[in-house]
């Protein structure tokens, strides 16, 4: 079994910082690609930043300088440092992460259960 268990959701207020964490754990050979997606009520699940194994990041344009996507591959953790967020940020947000089980198998996408964020006064 895999998990990926997210942490560091809330409420802030607008021009506030918040960091997401997300730690695989179970029978992993490899993890390849992670990411961040959003989902904000009435709308489609986005990707917000993703980070390769090599540490090759991309991003959202809506996010692009206000946010930043880590990852320690000795802690299977993806982070997700997020600066001067704006109302239009709020959404749940979902670790997405490309995991090898086995070598006779692909990788396959696994997902977090989600961390609410919430920017408001």
């Amino acid at each position: 079994q895999v998990q990926l268990v997210e942490s560091g959701g809330g409420l802030v207020q607008p021009g506030g910082s918040l960091r997401l964490s997300c730690t695989v754990s179970g029978s992993i050979l490899r993890i390849y690609a992670m990411g961040w997606y959003r989902q904000a009520p009435g709308k489609q699940r986005e990707l917000v930043a993703g980070i390769t194994s090599g540490s090759s990041t991309n991003y959202a344009d809506s996010v692009k300088g206000r946010f930043t996507i880590s990852r320690n591959n000795a802690k299977n953790t993806v982070y997700l440092q997020m600066n001067s967020l704006k109302p239009e940020d709020t959404a749940v947000y979902y670790c997405n992460a490309q995991i090898r089980t086995s070598w006779g198998l692909n990788p396959t996408d696994y997902w977090g259960q989600g961390t609410q964020v919430t920017v408001s006064s």
